[in-house]
């Protein structure tokens, strides 16, 4: 999906020196990285090592010290990474004529962790074929050289949009996933007549020996299968009535609590909750697939993430593990931003919110239910220090609690929660200054985890619809609930319970906010845990050529 649809859509859619002494805790100073860059787009030195967790300077307020975003103009959609030679090949949507002009196109980012990323400038490039922009697919490495074009080729296909019809089209690579040039056949599937046709994401299907695509075709996911990547033909389709327009579908398997020997199929796909009291977001099901068709375990969709703000998900495993390792885990990443107020966020520099931190997702059994859980890759913990660590912390209405203050423009935050508190609920103010702030709470008594940004400094700007609260039910696990929170200059990702359920939001605090407070609501409560980490900053290798 890409700028072309906004209207459309639009109408349906920052040492912790005082604290530390006074717990007595000792500083752990990481040191800084080499060589990064500032948002001009050129190269220059990284944040200092006496400050390795303060952005540059010369980044613009809202600039993330974490996730990814471009040196400027636009993103969206995310395009699933490839691992070619150790390294992950990623692309996401990008428009470099925005707000002037339209059209997306691929631009390609690189990392060894997914973590820290290096750019190398677009990839596929908007209205060269005739057929229109580069909208969102996915690409696939052909190593049996089903199409003709080498083993080991490089094979994108996606959706171009020409004068308001969708269509597929293919891309090689035979670089390694830099440079994708059309093929001469394309478009390979041309539009049936209907109006929405987007969004292929392709698989190999070993138990078939053929290519599996899903398409999104506006309230259906079709299913669609190729022995060489050019000729596809149509099997069945998967239709909601109840979830407005579907994109950016994904279909894989997944082991249930690792075991090899229990398999289920899960396809997910973007949809509009709001019916049932969502914003949009990502939403899956189990099931089978025998070929042709797709037979959900239960036909109540869950959410992958319930906060307002995670679209157009994908996800990959790792070829370099052995098949029970790839049918385990998988990795996923999505856009934190909503198309109803997309175009209306106060960055500077670039558009379109940023993408979100890559998540290791596992299919887990959980109360008698197939459920994805979602936890930060590991990688992200190499970057935490000055940490502050207490435990059993009586939060009352009696008596100010003061907490250990965030000296960083990204932290994460870990917090173990008594479950059989007697408070009705407890709220930690996060990003707080002159009477702004977000919110993280859990309601006790109804077993529900939020976040609520009314209080933002954006929130009186943006639509109703950004100041709604975001919730999930989230029951307590052996008496307790646990909180993992990484908050960044303009977002806050949280994790409940080992992940079990998510929320991720944007949040626009005014410049240099980072007050963090705790309030109770009917009682007192106790924190089991509680633990403050920085996180260094992780700038982008950016060079101006590629950034335009």
């Amino acid at each position: 999906m890409n700028l072309n649809l906004i209207a459309m859509i639009a109408t349906r859619r920052r040492v912790i020196a005082c604290a530390l002494v006074a717990f007595g805790i000792a500083v752990a100073v990481v040191r800084a990285e080499p060589s990064t860059a500032s948002d001009s787009g050129h190269l220059l030195a990284s944040p200092t090592e006496a400050s390795p967790y303060l952005r540059p300077h010369d980044w613009t307020p809202y600039r993330p010290a974490l996730h990814l975003t471009p040196a400027k103009h636009w993103m969206n959609d995310p395009q699933r990474p490839l691992l070619i030679n150790g390294v992950w090949h990623y692309y996401y949507l990008y428009n470099a004529d925005y707000p002037n002009g339209n059209g997306t196109e691929w631009f390609h980012m690189t990392s060894i962790d997914l973590i820290h990323w290096q750019e190398h400038g677009v990839a596929i490039d908007k209205y060269k074929n005739g057929l229109g922009d580069i909208e969102t697919g996915s690409a696939v490495i052909d190593t049996k050289n089903t199409a003709g074009f080498g083993a080991g080729a490089v094979i994108a296909i996606m959706t171009q949009q020409h004068e308001g019809v969708q269509r597929q089209s293919l891309f090689i690579s035979t670089d390694g996933g830099y440079r994708f040039k059309a093929y001469d056949g394309n478009p390979v599937m041309d539009n049936p007549g209907v109006h929405d046709w987007r969004d292929p994401k392709i698989i190999w299907d070993d138990a078939r020996n053929e290519w599996l695509m899903v398409l999104a075709e506006g309230q259906k996911i079709g299913f669609y299968t190729s022995p060489d990547l050019k000729h596809w033909t149509y099997q069945s389709g998967f239709v909601r009535n109840d979830l407005g327009l579907l994109e950016c579908p994904d279909l894989f398997r997944m082991s249930v609590d690792g075991n090899p020997a229990h398999i289920r199929w899960v396809l997910a796909t973007g949809a509009n909750g709001a019916s049932l009291g969502m914003t949009t977001g990502t939403v899956y099901w189990t099931g089978d697939w025998d070929g042709k068709h797709f037979t959900a375990d239960d036909a109540t969709p869950r959410w992958l993430d319930a906060g307002a703000d995670f679209y157009a998900m994908v996800t990959w495993d790792d070829p370099r593990l052995n098949t029970t390792q790839r049918l385990a885990a998988r990795y996923a990443i999505g856009w934190l931003n909503n198309w109803a107020y997309a175009t209306q966020l106060p960055t500077t520099g670039w558009h379109g919110g940023t993408d979100s931190l890559v998540r290791r997702i596992e299919l887990h059994s959980v109360d008698g239910k197939l459920m994805l859980v979602s936890q930060p890759i590991e990688a992200l913990d190499k970057l935490e220090g000055n940490t502050v660590v207490r435990s059993k912390v009586r939060v009352s209405n009696a008596v100010n609690t003061p907490l250990p203050q965030p000296q960083s423009d990204a932290y994460r935050l870990r917090i173990t929660l008594d479950a059989t508190s007697a408070a009705n609920e407890i709220r930690f103010r996060l990003k707080e200054k002159e009477g702004h702030f977000a919110v993280v709470g859990y309601n006790f008594r109804r077993n529900t985890v939020f976040i609520t940004r009314e209080a933002d400094a954006i929130a009186n700007l943006m639509p109703a619809i950004y100041r709604e609260v975001r919730q999930s039910r989230a029951p307590a696990r052996n008496g307790m609930i646990t909180l993992d929170i990484i908050v960044d200059t303009s977002s806050i990702e949280v994790f409940v319970n080992d992940g079990e359920v998510v929320l991720s939001d944007l949040v626009f605090a005014p410049p240099g906010a980072n007050r963090l407070s705790v309030e109770i609501i009917g009682g007192d409560a106790e924190l089991r845990f509680f633990q403050l980490s920085s996180l260094r900053v992780v700038p982008i290798q950016r060079h101006a050529a590629d950034a335009q």
